[in-house]
């Protein structure tokens, strides 16, 4: 043997894997892009890997507890052929069937490309989805009025609820608009429940349409590691996850005064009871953020204030609302207060009144700040820049905004697709305000310096970025209530790599940890008590 090539077989590393196998269908042969997850017995930690354009996976080293794992799978239009086990460390090869229930795999976006229809006519299904899947009302059999019953009941319901956290509104804002604004709900709930009605399974028990399907995830999409920790509760609403730089990964939950804080080297929870403001609101919390010190700050939601807690001590301390500020309706959702050590002040977002705050974090003392006049359109997400001004989106428009911390100058930009809503985002280092359009459908990205913009659609159909944040090599990441799939854009040349998640995944809140190479993104699967880590490989 020539002594280049001994070198070469002495240096390379051999790969070890932690389990490998080839999946494949008696109609397609080996199968790429299909999702292959492992699950150890009794453990919380799901492990998810996506088989090569020759069927093969594998589990990188270190990855799998030893012992047995139970296998499953996500392609659409298909299931395993059996239930599957395999011991880490061994090989499982994996055999597909046809599926029998095609409809019980479709995501929501799937539904949406599949309904008939004009756009505007189904755009409004992307409401439903910030509680429950589109499977809900789509596998009904009610007919127009009842569905009409079912959406004027559900508007009783806060923001923060779920099919297990179900929580009523103490004051209809709508009502509270007055008779006009009430009529103009009750026709378009009419207008909704007569399209559901017309195109759910209704009284024939059957489909009147053909379902469609997206791809499987191929090239660049395979090559991630994707890790599920499960919650210790179902009822668990992770709808912020950040990752602080000691490596440990906190959450709020939507639905429960609860903050978490995850391990992810064990997959252990720690959690702490938030204490509750005002006892007959809905409970819960939204925004989830750090400052500089390492406290985290909580939006506070119907309870009225926001909540700073210490790691350090484990103790809360609570900003509740002065009486003046504080409604039935109000919402503080958002709270903001990365940059407060610049001048010892969080911005606080409202959503009940669709004003925002400015607070002194010593004295409590508020200030108050109405962009627009009443009734003004909703203003929704906050993220501020180095000098702690603040830039907010307009979700009940299509605009974004500034409030300068020194003047007190409020501006406004729109969006170049109109009515956009702008949902959540966040300020790259490079001074780019990175958010969700998202009912414009696309990612949008404004620099503070230029005062330009620009706009991404992703390649998904009825995608509805809900949050995007950019990272340190200039791409931007999204996630999203319907797609399944997290957006990786590269805002250099236009492409976009889409990851596929192991099963149906509410997005809402997304963090990127810059500190890893590749860098890794965070989210919380909002209805399925679980944290999500996607790793590309690449």
């Amino acid at each position: 043997m020539k002594k280049w090539l001994l070198a070469l077989l002495t240096l390379a590393p051999v790969q070890a894997y932690a389990l490998s196998g080839q999946v494949s269908s008696a109609k397609e042969g080996p199968m790429e892009g299909v999702l292959v997850s492992a699950h150890p017995d009794g453990g919380n930690i799901t492990v998810t890997v996506v088989s090569d354009t020759k069927g093969h996976y594998a589990f990188p080293a270190g990855r799998l507890p030893a012992g047995k794992v139970a296998l499953s799978i996500r392609a659409v239009g298909y299931d395993l052929a059996g239930p599957a086990t395999a011991d880490a460390g061994g090989t499982a090869d994996l055999s597909l069937k046809p599926t029998a229930d095609l409809a019980a795999q479709l995501t929501n976006a799937e539904w949406m490309e599949s309904l008939p229809g004009e756009p505007g006519q189904k755009k409004f299904l992307q409401n439903c989805a910030g509680c429950h899947l589109l499977q809900k009302p789509l596998f009904s059999e009610h007919n127009t009025a009842e569905f009409s019953a079912v959406q004027q009941r559900m508007t009783g319901y806060a923001a923060a609820s779920s099919i297990l956290t179900p929580q009523l509104l103490v004051a209809d804002r709508v009502a509270n608009q007055g008779e006009f604004a009430l009529e103009q709900r009750r026709q378009t709930i009419d207008k909704q429940a007569a399209y559901l009605a017309g195109v759910n399974f209704g009284e024939a028990k059957t489909w009147r349409f053909p379902l469609k399907t997206f791809h499987r995830p191929t090239g660049r999409a395979a090559h991630v590691v994707i890790t599920e920790y499960d919650l210790k509760e179902p009822t668990r609403m992770p709808h912020d996850v950040i990752v602080t730089p000691d490596g440990m990964v906190w959450y709020s939950s939507f639905a429960e005064q609860i903050l978490g804080r995850l391990d992810p080297a064990t997959g252990k929870t720690t959690e702490w009871t938030i204490p509750t403001l005002k006892p007959n609101s809905p409970k819960g919390s939204l925004a989830l953020r750090a400052d500089q010190d390492g406290n985290l700050w909580l939006g506070m939601a119907y309870q009225a204030g926001v909540a700073r807690f210490d790691p350090k001590t484990e103790k809360f301390r609570m900003y509740p609302l002065p009486p003046e500020l504080n409604k039935d309706f109000t919402q503080t959702t958002e709270v903001e207060p990365t940059h407060s050590k610049v001048d010892g002040k969080v911005w606080i977002e409202d959503s009940g009144t669709y004003s925002i705050y400015r607070m002194d974090i010593e004295t409590g003392k508020i200030e108050v700040f109405q962009p627009f006049p009443i009734p003004s359109p909703n203003i929704y997400d906050l993220a501020t820049d180095p000098e702690n001004n603040v830039y907010f989106t307009v979700f009940g428009r299509g605009d974004i905004g500034r409030i300068d911390a020194k003047t007190k100058a409020i501006r406004t930009w729109p969006t170049p697709t109109k009515e956009s809503s702008p949902r959540r985002g966040a300020l790259d280092e490079a001074g780019r305000f990175w958010f969700g359009e998202f009912r414009g459908n696309k990612i949008g990205m404004f620099d503070t310096k230029t005062e330009a913009f620009k706009e991404w659609t992703p390649p998904t159909p009825w995608y509805f970025p809900y949050d995007v944040v950019g990272d340190r090599n200039g791409n931007a990441w999204a996630g999203s209530m319907n797609a399944d799939r997290v957006e990786r854009l590269d805002s250099k040349t236009g492409e976009f790599v889409e990851y596929l998640l192991p099963r149906f995944t509410n997005m809402r809140r997304s963090f990127v940890d810059d500190r890893k190479t590749p860098v890794t993104f965070w989210v919380g699967s909002n209805h399925g008590a679980s944290i999500v880590k996607v790793e590309p490989m690449d």
